[in-house]
This record gives structure tokens, sequence and C-alpha cells, in this order.
């Protein structure tokens, strides 16, 4: 007897697997940003440090000599602008943060209907030029001014005089002139970060602590500040970072004895035929200063949010 087999069906070709396609469309975005960060950023640091390794005057030009010796310059010569430059923005970020929490607390947890306006009328006055409202306080520290009349009642100004902060019964032209310009033109670059971060945080939480039998300063150190941290750190970074180059401010309220790296650097590139290589070396010196600074507070810091 024969079993008749049904033959089994002819096993399918398989199509060729296609390799996926690579996506390109995130490279070609991101070509504009890095030429940008190219020609705008990497090419002029080059250029810096380049120059900052040469000899010469604008007469004869100046040429690439691979003198060191002009670090030697900056660092010996300067010395006391660096510290000014330095002390005049860790205090101005000290007080922008002192003064910029409590603004940003009560407009994130306090502010309700009102908080676009409010936020506005922290933006609205950068509209105004920065070399404008660094010129409106010679008049609102000025000797006949409420402020100096306040400040001489209270006793104040013997207490400073006597640090070396103030000049006798004078506010202008000196370091307090120089760092409430500071403060006044770099404290919404710390409320925006902090804002921005206490408004993430759920007002239960808040709550919650309370009800958990914790004051308000508990409950402020405890959890607030903690999930406000990513603000405090960017907000006191675009604080410190602008304003320790900033010279505008002591330039104009300031005196010979308050000067900073920017002035002399000014001084260097435009008023001496041979000082382009020295105030690159400055230059150099103060990027790379201020970066190590940056990068020491954000790992002491212990937050990979800014990296």
């Amino acid at each position: 007897m024969t079993v008749l087999t049904e033959a089994p069906a002819p096993a399918k070709e398989r199509a060729p697997e296609r390799k996926p396609r690579r996506n390109l469309t995130p490279w070609v975005l991101l070509i504009p940003g890095l030429l940008w960060l190219i020609v705008f950023f990497l090419v002029p640091i080059l250029t810096s440090v380049s120059a900052s390794v040469q000899t010469g005057d604008y007469d004869d030009g100046f040429k690439l000599t691979w003198h060191w010796a002009n670090y030697h310059d900056a660092l010996l010569n300067y010395g006391t602008q660096y510290w000014h430059s330095f002390l005049y923005s860790i205090i101005t970020t000290v007080a922008c943060l002192a003064l910029a929490y409590p603004v940003a607390y009560f407009i994130a947890f306090k502010g309700g209907k009102w908080k676009t306006l409010l936020m506005a009328l922290v933006i609205v006055p950068s509209f105004t030029s920065f070399l404008i409202r660094t010129i409106a306080w010679k008049t609102i520290l000025a000797d006949n001014g409420s402020v100096v009349r306040v400040l001489n009642d209270l006793h104040v100004l013997k207490l400073t005089t006597a640090l070396g902060w103030t000049v006798g019964n004078h506010v202008l032209a000196s370091p307090v002139a120089v760092v409430c310009g500071m403060v006044y033109n770099f404290l919404p670059f710390t409320i925006l970060p902090l804002y921005t971060s206490l408004e993430k945080i759920d007002p239960r939480l808040h709550e919650a602590g309370a009800d958990l039998y914790c004051s308000g300063y508990q409950t402020w150190r405890r959890v607030t500040l903690p999930l406000s941290m990513p603000g405090v750190i960017g907000g006191t970074l675009l604080t410190f970072i602008p304003a320790v180059g900033d010279y505008i401010n002591a330039q104009l309220l300031g005196n010979p004895n308050t000067t900073v790296v920017g002035q002399r650097i000014e001084d260097l590139f435009l008023r001496q035929t041979n000082g382009y290589p020295v105030g690159s070396a400055m230059s150099v010196v103060m990027m790379v200063g201020t970066l190590i600074i940056v990068m020491s507070y954000i790992y002491k810091a212990g937050t990979e949010d800014l990296l």
C-alpha cells in the first residue's frame, strides 16, 4: 500500500535585510551652531593664544616668536587687577543670590496671576543700555543724594571707610559704588534661573512639610533649597562669568585704586603700540582662571545638570 505524503512547500526566499538608513537630519541641524562656535568662539580664542606669544609693535607688525615672558609680565605686573576682578565678581554674585532668592521665591509661590507682570518688571530694566544704567548710579550715589545722606546719618560710611570700601563721606569712586553698579546690572541673570527652578517645585511639598511638623525654615532648608539648587548654580554662574570680565562699572563708578583686568587690557590694546601681546596674555590668563573656578564650583556643587 502506497502512502501519499504531501510534498513540503518550498521555503519562501527571505528578502535581503536592508540596513537602516542613518538619519542625517540632526547632524545637518548641528552644522550652523558648529560653524558659529568655530568662527566666533574657537577662532578668537586661538587668535588670542597665538597673539599672547608674539613680539613686535603696530608699526613693524607682530611676529610669532613664542615669547612666553608675556605671561610672566601679565601675572607679575597686574596681580592687583586680577584680585579686584575676582573679588568684585564674587561679592556681586553672593549679593545677587541673597537679593534674588527672596524675589524669585515670592514670584514663584506668591505671585499668582501677577507672575507675568512681576517677571516683566524684572526683565524690563535690561532693555535699557548697560552703559546708561551704570551712569544712572552716579546720580543715585551722588554726594548730595538721599542715599549718601541716610548712610551718613546712620554712620555707616564711617565703618565702610575704616574698611577701605569708601572714601570719607563719599560713595562714588569707591569699591562700594562699583559693586552696587554690578549687582544692579547682573541681578536679573540670577533671578531668572532661580524663578524657573522654583516654579517647578510642587507647592504640596510645603504642605507635606507642615503636616510633618516642620517649621517654615526647616521646610525651606530640607525641601525647597535642595530642589532649587539647579537654579542656584545656574544663576550664580550666569552672574559670576560676565561679572568677572566687566570693567564698565569699575571705569565709571570707581577710581584708580579699583581698576580691574578689563581696564588694563583696554589700555594695552588701544593706548600702547606694543601692548597687544601682553594684553592677549592677560585675556588668556583671565579665561583659564575663570574656567578653573567655574569647573571647581560645578564639581563641588555635586550636580551634572550644567555639564
